[in-house]
């Protein structure tokens, strides 16, 4: 990554047009995704993004620009585009920024990095989860199972002296498992992941949850057909989770209320869901696929309560957003990659765990539907 030294000369001339924030965010990411379908490996892809992205921020307006050339001149000729999308007079004499490490609240250990691992190693699970749901009976069709890591280190220097050092890894595991009988065609699908190193197979078996995805096409097979019409719906917690974020999550996000694209625009303090209903997004969950020590602004990354009890408290925002409102970034500034400027987005969006019973719940449901996964 980049010395300190060099990451002040880059703000330095970022600055030089009277900018009241520059940012510098650096990224070192390797990636793999690996395929198998019809019993071989059907896609293999990798690949290392290496660059940096400079932001410039005056009265409110953003100039992004990014490289992938991290040497100084690379750097400096970034930033200096950057700065004149501003055309106040450029200012004379150098600006010494003071940048200080700042030090994490946890710490994320990574026992085994999935670049680390060998592609055969990574085949060989993919085979064996493949055979696990094939060995399920003739009445498995297809099997789709794939595996997905990313691996990256990123520094984040800020004109307000802040420098943050970072490495994150997430792992995903997903397998299709597609069954017919007599032309009726079912399918089974089952999915695991999280900020983890490869070790991520030591507690979670691929190939069990290869036989539970098979397991489900093969009873679908068999399944009656599901009723139609208006009914009252159960949500079990680990499908919740997708729900909030779709029909919630996004309009909390605060880019989309001040651009007037959210249905929660103008309504803090007031009732906008059932008094049993808190929904909170919380990057600091451990192992979880949205947790992250720092987000990427550089921000820690923290639990936010959105909605508490009916009553909606607050957005999700990034630096840009919070001062727009007078308030505090919410630790939620995410980017794609070095090459996007940051958006307020969610981490760990979920429902708190209420006060009732679920088996009261489900006896006091006389006719609905019940979804558990």
């Amino acid at each position: 990554m980049l010395e300190k030294d060099l990451l002040a000369q880059v703000l330095d001339k970022a600055l030089r047009r009277g900018a009241d924030f520059a940012e510098v965010y650096v990224e070192d990411k390797h990636t793999s995704n690996i395929v198998c379908e019809d019993n071989k490996i059907d896609k293999i892809n990798s690949g290392r993004e290496i660059g940096a992205g400079i932001r410039v921020i005056k009265d409110g307006k953003t100039a992004y620009v990014y490289t992938n050339d991290l040497s100084r001149e690379g750097l400096i000729k970034a930033a200096a585009l950057a700065s004149r999308s501003h055309e106040e007079r450029i200012r004379s004499g150098k600006r010494t920024i003071a940048l200080v490490i700042r030090q994490p609240d946890y710490e994320m250990n990574f026992l085994r990095m999935p670049d680390q691992v060998e592609f055969a190693e990574k085949i060989q699970v993919l085979f064996e989860a493949n055979q696990a749901v094939r060995d399920l009976g003739a009445e498995i069709k297809q099997v789709i199972v794939a595996v997905g890591d990313m691996h990256k280190k990123l520094q984040i220097a800020n004109s307000e002296g802040d420098l943050v050092e970072d490495e994150l890894s997430r792992v995903r595991l997903a397998v299709n498992a597609i069954a017919a009988r007599d032309g009726l065609i079912q399918t089974g699908y089952d999915a695991a992941g999280g900020v983890s190193g490869w070790e991520l197979l030591e507690e979670v078996s691929f190939s069990d949850m290869a036989k539970k995805a098979g397991a489900r096409a093969l009873v679908m097979l068999s399944a009656r057909p599901a009723p139609a019409g208006r009914m009252p719906v159960v949500m079990h917690a680990e499908a919740g989770g997708t729900m909030v974020h779709e029909a919630c999550g996004h309009g909390l996000e605060a880019d989309l209320v001040q651009k007037g694209l959210s249905v929660y625009r103008g309504k803090e303090g007031q009732t906008v869901a059932s008094a049993c209903v808190s929904v909170i997004d919380d990057a600091t969950l451990p192992g979880k696929y949205g947790s992250y020590r720092w987000d990427d602004e550089g921000i820690r990354g923290q639990k936010t309560v959105l909605i508490e009890k009916g009553i909606l408290k607050g957005f999700l925002y990034d630096r840009l957003t919070a001062q727009a409102d007078e308030t505090y970034s919410s630790g939620n500034g995410r980017r794609e990659s070095y090459q996007e400027k940051p958006i307020p987005r969610m981490s760990n969006t979920y429902i708190a765990a209420g006060e009732d019973d679920p088996e009261e719940i489900i006896r006091e449901t006389g006719y609905g539907l019940l979804v558990k996964k």
